[in-house]
């Protein structure tokens, strides 16, 4: 059975949250402060956590970070914090996703199932990557649609490597900017929205209904497309 750690100040939340997940088949445990959380992420070894940032003694981003030195366990951000600061600060500190509240049920669950397939042993080691008529073969560097090469430059490439070896999971600006391009960089995000928009182009995905690359406007990028046989 999935085991799920809650981390919220808010009871109601906690009970809310507790009833909802266990209909659905998890086991859940809640915790209401940020070092129960982190002493419940190391004893528990939970299958996903769903953090709150507003917690009463340090705050979730903390947690997110002391979580980050021992655990690759799933993060996912629950807060009314809205604010794109809040966002990437959480996301770049090792949160895999950020739901704002009030949030529905359903987009929850999504989210959860999106980030757990994401940290399976294989789910991004897969040599050959295919989402219908698109291929990537990671170790060929080589993109096909269908069947025909997909000419990219070796930037372009990086970006595409980034994104399907993260599958739905809300990589920041400055996350890729550094991957792709180095530690040097972090703050070009005129630069990177160019080169996904190309990308986008080459791939032939429609920024208007995106079936590959999602925007999150002022955070940054998702890829959403399911991998087929």
């Amino acid at each position: 059975m999935t085991r799920v750690l809650v981390v919220d100040d808010e009871p109601q939340i906690r009970r809310a949250l507790r009833t909802s997940l266990e209909a659905h088949g998890y086991e859940v445990a809640t915790v209401g402060t940020g070092e129960e959380g982190v002493v419940g992420a190391a004893e528990q070894a939970p299958d996903l956590v769903l953090l709150d940032l507003g917690l009463p003694d340090i705050d979730g981003t903390e947690v997110i970070r002391r979580v980050r030195a021992f655990s690759e366990v799933p993060v996912i951000v629950l807060s009314v914090r809205e604010a794109q600061s809040d966002k990437v600060a959480a996301l770049d500190a090792g949160a895999d996703d950020y739901v704002t509240k009030p949030f529905g049920m359903e987009e929850l669950l999504a989210r959860a199932r999106a980030a757990m397939r994401r940290k399976q042993p294989d789910a991004s080691t897969e040599p050959l990557l295919r989402f219908d008529g698109l291929e990537v073969d990671l170790p060929k560097r080589l993109v096909t649609l269908d069947g025909d090469q997909v000419k990219l430059t070796p930037t372009e490439y990086g970006l595409l490597e980034a994104l399907v070896t993260n599958p739905g999971k809300l990589l920041t600006h400055q996350w890729l900017l550094r991957k792709v391009w180095g530690q040097g960089y972090g703050t070009e995000t005129t630069y990177l929205r160019t080169y996904v928009r190309t990308l986008r182009k080459k791939l032939g995905d429609d920024a208007q209904a995106p079936a590959l690359i999602v925007t999150e406007p002022g955070v940054g990028y998702r890829w959403v497309a399911e991998t087929t046989a």
